[in-house]
């Protein structure tokens, strides 16, 4: 009896894991095809030029290294904010015409966004100068 009911915990367990692995496995993927990893890759592009051309190819071998830590621990984090469902859902919009354009999107969005953003800023600023006075 101990043997069976063992059997039957390992089991669940196991399809546990299994399912848990799957459920990680398409949040990493949602987070490369949504341009996510993307951003990561775009903002730290320029932190090679910075390194000894010498040290360069291991320096974007660890910075790599890095980002792929990074995401993992990001598909933790979306693990307890989505079911492994919302996440599919995601995926086959990101595999759709629309999803595709905007990943492909996400460089030019991000320095657009930049832009905007830099001048709102100073809008608050002109706006906190009129009532600070």
């Amino acid at each position: 009896m101990k043997k069976l009911i063992f059997t039957i915990a390992f089991v669940l367990v196991s399809q546990l894991g299994f399912s848990q692995d799957a459920f990680k496995k398409d949040i990493l993927r949602y987070l490369e095809i949504s341009g996510q990893v993307n951003t990561f890759r775009m903002l730290t592009k320029d932190l090679s030029s910075n390194i000894p051309e010498a040290k360069r190819a291991d320096f974007q071998k660890e910075l790599d290294a890095s980002i792929n830590d990074l995401m993992s621990k990001m598909a933790d984090m979306y693990m307890t904010e989505f079911t492994h469902e919302d996440i599919k859902s995601l995926l086959k919009f990101y595999d759709s015409e629309v999803g595709k354009k905007l990943a492909s999107k996400t460089e030019v969005l991000y320095a657009k966004g930049q832009q905007v953003g830099q001048d709102w800023g100073q809008g608050i600023q002109t706006l906190m100068m009129k009532y600070m006075q």
